[in-house]
């Protein structure tokens, strides 16, 4: 499949230049029809074939092996979730807290990295900040920062100026100071290769509703084995167990047994079509047109202005206009969707690989007159 064959298959692109895949991804028709596929079959024909619970949990399991397969886990490693912030409130609620625990994040993380952990500070839970400019890390900082902490938690990629961090660095420092890394990975999933191995982060947290086109519902968390082993979810349904209905209480092995209880398939059944589309589009291509596109785009931002590093390291591109709201509604008029940031104060664009030189060229045509 080329890019220009998915872009045939995206609806969405009909009526309007879409740049804000770092939001959500407008879905092709293939991945709609395979949940829609599914939704009926469990609904109307499995009652009266194996049954919708048998069903479901055949779904679940190859889900789990597709997902294990495209981000280098093993299948046991990996859970289903309902989203990224769904994935890192597991781990969250999941340990065991104390009055004077430590938390280290940078100020680069999306909500889903921030409120977690704001909650323990309820608890007496200590949370530090590592500070960053523009989208980068001081190491030395994090490293004393990490120094006697419970728990890291980190973005692979910034959501705010698409900089990628150095996730085995910072992982192996959060190792050797005796603390779990969590990571935030929903921008690299779909956008480039992964290996969590490679990373050798302890937990990941991603969703397939960003760069892998996926619909809404289908999270996933990566958590290596022998960690998963040491923790017991306070959560407990029926997914995450051994036995149910046995008088005691036996963890499933592996990430499985941050599962709960019943959800929906149909959204990770469409998650293993959006894997196939992103392994037949090709990950490293997708990695170069969309940095390609990135630097077509950031070659027009006036000087001072670009937030997101000059050779981009991703999608993602962040750029100061004097009035961002104004801005995004002038060019969603214009056809052109784009998105505001918190912070900092920017307008963020995303360059995926559903688009080419004329969405470079409409954004700067409706930028014409911001700068």
């Amino acid at each position: 499949m080329t890019p220009d064959e998915l872009r045939t298959t995206i609806p969405a692109l009909d009526d309007v230049t879409y740049l804000n895949t770092g939001a959500h991804g407008p879905s092709p028709r293939p991945i709609v029809e395979r949940a829609t596929e599914f939704l009926e079959y469990h609904e109307y024909e499995s009652p009266g074939d194996d049954g919708p619970y048998p069903a479901a949990f055949d779904a679940y399991e190859a889900v789990r092996e597709d997902v294990a397969a495209f981000i280098g886990a093993e299948t046991e490693e990996v859970a289903l979730t309902q989203s990224t912030t769904d994935g890192i409130n597991r781990i969250a609620t999941a340990l065991d807290w104390e009055p004077g625990d430590v938390v280290v994040r940078t100020d680069l993380e999306h909500p889903a990295g921030i409120l977690p952990w704001r909650r323990l500070e309820r608890e007496g839970v200590e949370v530090r900040v590592v500070e960053s400019e523009a989208g980068r890390l001081d190491m030395d900082q994090y490293a004393e920062a990490v120094a006697d902490a419970k728990l890291v938690c980190f973005s692979a990629l910034t959501w705010n100026y698409g900089t990628r961090l150095p996730v085995a660095e910072l992982a192996d420092i959060a190792r050797d100071a005796g603390a779990l890394s969590v990571v935030d990975a929903v921008q690299s999933f779909g956008q480039y290769p992964v290996d969590v191995e490679d990373w050798g982060a302890d937990i990941v947290a991603g969703a397939g509703h960003k760069w892998l086109l996926g619909p809404w519902g289908a999270g996933f968390l990566y958590v290596r084995r022998e960690v998963a082993e040491d923790i017991e979810p306070h959560a407990v349904g029926y997914r995450g167990v051994t036995e149910p209905n046995a008088d005691g209480l036996d963890f499933a092995p592996g990430a499985k047994r941050f599962e709960v209880g019943t959800t929906n398939p149909a959204p990770h059944v469409a998650l293993r079509e959006a894997i196939d589309i992103a392994e037949r589009l090709g990950l490293d291509r997708t990695e170069e047109h969309v940095r390609d596109l990135a630097s077509q785009f950031i070659e027009t931002v006036p000087e001072g202005r670009l937030l997101s590093p000059h050779d981009p390291e991703s999608g993602l591109v962040s750029f100061e206009v004097s009035d961002p709201e104004g801005t995004v509604e002038r060019l969603k008029s214009a056809g052109v969707v784009v998105r505001t940031l918190p912070e900092p104060t920017a307008v963020r664009a995303s360059f995926h690989n559903f688009n080419d030189e004329s969405d470079v060229a409409a954004l700067r045509d409706g930028l014409d007159g911001e700068w």
